[in-house]
């Protein structure tokens, strides 16, 4: 298990900051977790398996 910061978060799913943090609001993105004052975390697994989630339930354009 790893924790990613929010920069590489970004960097893999190419997703903006607001984005990231709406779909959070919305329980549509894996949560961040805190490690102690202002900082916070994602698990790279977690995330990992949002982005399979899409690929495997993608619809045609």
């Amino acid at each position: 298990m790893r924790f990613i910061k929010l920069k590489e978060v970004i960097e893999i799913t190419t997703l903006s900051r607001s984005s990231i943090y709406q779909f959070m609001k919305e329980e549509k993105f894996p949560k961040a977790v805190s490690l102690g004052g202002r900082s916070v975390a994602w698990v790279e697994d977690e995330v990992t398996d949002w982005m399979m989630d899409k690929v495997e339930n993608r619809e045609g354009y």
